[in-house]
This record gives structure tokens, sequence and C-alpha cells, in this order.
């Protein structure tokens, strides 16, 4: 596997940070499809459910095992999201989810402070070896309600997370102790661009009542060596076929004509 992707600073400030922003890692034709094919997908639409935030709004998401011969799993199996994964955090890893949060204009609930180890913890994962890489569909701004991170949190290892409105969220006791200590960042995002995370990041977002709505597809991946010990709603080992990255544009292009054709019957 090629160590390239990455300098031996930047893997260093990952594991010291807990996170890593990538610029422009998709160009913007690849990142409109993502957003027009989304927003039109009716199958995707009547996947999404919505989540409480306890603070008297909801977030809209839809979530994916499988990887399909679509935009979404051409992306999540791709080399240029799947190598860098790989290379944060040192071994193979396997596509565990994928999912499209829709945070729409005015109305986009907020998410809690957590881990995604706190949640994926109870899947059977006995290490916290894992990551995701959300990309920006819509500009991510403070306005509009972008992800928060705590840099260096991850260091604190898991905590104990609990029930907020119909969301799960991290021992509030802890989370007020670690925001004194940990520099809050809000990772502002281009389309296309995108943030590579530690599982055991504590990070939210902050409702959107600003004018712009606020997708993002979050790609999540286990390692290899921290096969799940038992079954649960995502997949244990499978190795993952990549796929190159030419094929987003193409794929992406033909799912759009399809879309645009059904549309019109």
């Amino acid at each position: 596997m090629s160590t390239s992707l990455f300098t031996a600073e930047e893997i260093e400030r990952f594991q010291r940070d807990g996170f890593i922003i990538v610029e422009s890692l998709f160009s913007q034709e690849e990142v409109t499809l993502l957003g027009q094919i989304g927003r039109a997908d009716l199958a995707m639409q009547q996947a999404t459910f919505s989540r409480a935030d306890g603070e008297g709004g909801a977030v809209k998401l839809s979530v994916e095992n499988e990887v399909g011969d679509d935009i979404y799993g051409v992306i999540a199996a791709g080399h240029r999201v799947v190598d860098r994964m790989e290379e944060l955090l040192g071994d193979e890893v396997y596509h565990y989810h994928h999912k499209m949060i829709q945070k729409e204009a005015k109305v986009g609930g907020a998410w809690a402070w957590h881990q995604d180890y706190g949640y994926w913890y109870n899947n059977g994962c006995l290490f916290p070896d894992m990551g995701s890489c959300m990309i920006a569909v819509d500009r991510a701004t403070q306005e509009n309600g972008c992800l928060q991170v705590l840099k260096g949190s991850h260091l604190m290892g898991r905590m104990h997370h609990g029930k907020v409105g119909d969301q799960t969220g991290a021992d509030p006791e802890r989370v007020v102790a670690a925001c004194e200590r940990f520099e809050l960042v809000y990772c502002t995002l281009e389309p296309g661009s995108a943030v590579f995370f530690h599982s055991n990041l504590l990070h939210r977002s902050d409702q959107n009542k600003s004018e712009h709505p606020r997708w993002g597809f979050i790609c999540c991946y286990n390692t290899k060596h921290n096969d799940p010990y038992k079954e649960s709603r995502h997949p244990r080992y499978t190795p993952l076929k990549k796929r190159d990255d030419a094929d987003v544009l193409q794929v992406g292009r033909v799912q759009w004509e399809q879309l645009q054709a059904d549309s019109s019957l």
C-alpha cells in the first residue's frame, strides 16, 4: 500500500489531534452530482429517518451497510477515501456503513456531543481502531451547523453514552470538563472537501437556522484486526473491493441521467 497520500507529519497530526481536513478531495462536478442524486433519489428519501436532538429539532439521515454500484458506493469504496483511511488507521479497512446527513435550511437539527465508538463499542468492536470520512456536499459553515470537534479528545478513550432526545450522547459531566481542556474546532468545509476523524473524537453540530442546507456524506470504516466478535446492525469484516477514482464521475453521470429519465415518465 502506498504511503504517499499523507506525509509523516500529517499522520502524526491525525494521531495527535484525532482529525485531519483534506481540501478538494472531490471535484466540483463530482460533489454536484452527489448532491443532485441524493436530493432526487426517491429510494434514499424513503430510507431517510429522523433523530430528535433534545433541543427541539431533528436530524434527518439515511444509513446503508452495503456498497452498491451507485455514486454512494463508488465513493465509499473508492481509492481516494479508503487508501487514506488505511494510512491513518495503519491497517486494511472495510466498509462499516455510509450515511447521508440531511441538515436542511432553517429546520436541520443538532447532533449532541458524542464519540462514534460510543455507539460502535456495543456492536462487538473491541478496539476504537475505526474512523469516518465526512465529505461536504454543501458548503459547511458555523451558521448552517458544521461539524465541531474537540481537538485531541480521542486520547481520553471511550466515554459513557446515554440518551439525548432520540440520539445517544456522551456523559454531559465529562463533556463539560473536556470542553474546558480541549480546543474547540469548527470544521468549515467547501463542497468536495472532507474531514477524516477517529472514532473516539468528541464531536457535535449545531442546528441549522440559516438559509442554506448542509448535507454531508459520511463513510465509516473498521479495521480488519478489529473484526467484531458478534453480529450487529453493521457488518463484520469482508474484504473491500476498491473502486477507481474515475468511477465516481462515470457512475454518477449515468445514475443522474437515469433519475432524470425516471422523473419525466
